[in-house]
């Protein structure tokens, strides 16, 4: 259980006010839609980049095995927040 409840708050944490959400909330902030709609729309797009990312990550673990996917990740993610910083500074 306690693999389940990692891996859901990272992934609901991760999820709040990212870009994905906040479409989601224009779309469902449209007065002409249906809120049921948007929600099962929104909710099958994120089960289905999920389940893509599920084989990506079986994947990587056969081809890259002998490299240490958490640092790839965590390297990833540390170049992804420097590069956001730097536009922010730009003015982007």
């Amino acid at each position: 259980m306690t693999g389940f409840i990692t891996v859901f708050l990272t992934v609901f944490l991760a999820e709040l006010g990212d870009k994905t959400q906040l479409a989601t909330v224009l779309f469902a902030s449209d007065g002409e839609r249906n809120r049921l709609l948007v929600f099962l729309a929104a909710s099958g797009a994120l089960v289905a980049s999920t389940g893509l990312a599920i084989l990506l990550g079986l994947a990587a673990e056969r081809w890259l095995s002998l490299l240490p996917l958490k640092l790839i990740a965590g390297t990833g993610f540390v170049a992804i927040g420097i590069w956001m910083i730097i536009r922010h500074i730009q003015g982007g």
